[in-house]
């Protein structure tokens, strides 16, 4: 997915001057795509009030794009599908994140612009920590079905070993309720098949002649049935493991057995249950996030530009989408186009240092103009 850059910068005339400025000496060099980035006349407040809430917009932006993140990471995980058809049920508002983003319009019913900045940032708080907390409850309810059923489902597939018996054995492999005799299950490799034949009864004096039948195989070897008298058993495991046999420790429980196959059978339907409304709860409040998420981008750049530029408010936000071989060229572009603003960071970006109260953003983001980086692939690379 695509990386953006939102910047502002103070207007000019007008902001169409500025907007207009920027956009011919990007586009004349193939260096990026622009839109325009429309943030309404919200209210400014004071200059103290401006500089505690920058510092917690940053955090909250921090925590949004985590929140995104964790959807993205459950419906990914969740249909199991390739990375492009998850990504096309990654929506806001029914259009694909490029699209929501390159014409954002600013929610004037859920963001009423008459609310303070604070206000609106709580707001914006409490619906991504409402969405974070559910997401978590939803997630583990789900999660723990699935790994309880794949855990199932692993044993039902393991060696003749260490494999589940619901599907193989039955009553009448054994003899039960015998007060002399029993029957064990052995793992016989493949290539000894024909000595298991030969030589099973006399690995005990006390062994029923022909009682050995094969239950089953897989590509390693057979899982056989032996009936002999109980108190022979340890001898013909001894016996047995010198011959390679390996005996399986197994008691024959009916009841066991048919609720260790219910129980798949129920997690099953569960998880099927499940993932119809739980998917459709992912994508709804995927794209609840992720406008809150680009409307608290906006905050920040309204605050920062406030905060940068001064009053009365007068910048225009733009947005740009680089072309990725060109991002450096970009940058020293826009270094250029706006190094009259701050002559400090102009004259050396990288090695500036940079501590001014309300600007939260690291040193090596900081530039002559308010920029914040939006990066739409959220779903972690496999």
């Amino acid at each position: 997915m695509a990386e953006f850059w939102l910047i502002s910068a103070p207007g000019e005339k007008s902001n169409q001057q500025s907007w207009e400025r920027m956009n011919t000496v990007t586009t004349k060099a193939n260096l990026s795509s622009n839109f325009k980035f429309t943030i309404p006349d919200l209210k400014v407040g004071t200059l103290d009030a401006l500089v505690s809430l920058s510092d917690e917009l940053g955090k909250l932006d921090t925590f949004a794009e985590s929140v995104l993140k964790k959807i993205a990471h459950s419906m990914s995980d969740m249909m199991e599908d390739s990375e492009d058809k998850v990504q096309e049920n990654l929506l806001a508002n029914g259009v694909d994140l490029v699209t929501y983003l390159t014409r954002f319009q600013w929610d004037m019913a859920k963001y009423p612009i008459q609310q303070s900045l604070h206000t609106l940032s709580e707001v914006m708080s409490k619906q991504i920590s409402q969405i974070d907390t559910d997401l978590k409850a939803r997630s583990v309810a789900y999660s723990n079905i699935k790994a309880n059923l794949q855990g199932l489902e692993r044993k039902a597939v393991g060696n003749l070993l260490t494999r589940t018996l619901t599907d193989i054995v039955n009553k009448d492999d054994f003899v039960l309720d015998s007060e002399y005799l029993t029957t064990l299950l052995v793992v016989v490799p493949k290539a000894n098949y024909v000595m298991w034949q030969k030589t099973y009864e006399s690995l005990s004096d006390l062994v029923v002649p022909r009682s050995t039948k094969k239950l089953m195989e897989d590509s390693e070897g057979g899982l056989f049935t032996v009936t002999l008298f109980k108190k022979a058993v340890d001898e013909f495991k001894a016996k047995a493991r010198e011959n390679k046999f390996v005996v399986r420790e197994f008691n024959f429980n009916e009841k066991e057995l048919q609720s260790e196959k219910e129980e798949m059978t129920r997690l099953a339907a569960d998880k099927k249950q499940q993932y119809g409304p739980l998917l459709r709860w992912l994508k709804v409040n995927f794209s609840e996030a992720f406008i809150a998420w680009i409307h608290v981008k906006a905050l920040r750049v309204f605050v920062e530009s406030v905060l940068r530029y001064g009053l009365p408010v007068n910048f225009q936000a733009l947005l740009l989408q680089p072309n990725k071989k060109s991002m450096k060229r970009l940058r020293d572009v826009l270094n250029a186009l706006y190094k009259h603003l701050d002559g400090v960071a102009a004259a050396s970006v990288a090695d500036a240092v940079v501590d001014i109260p309300g600007l939260s953003v690291g040193n090596q983001d900081y530039y002559s103009y308010v920029y914040f980086k939006i990066d739409l692939n959220l779903i972690d690379q496999k």
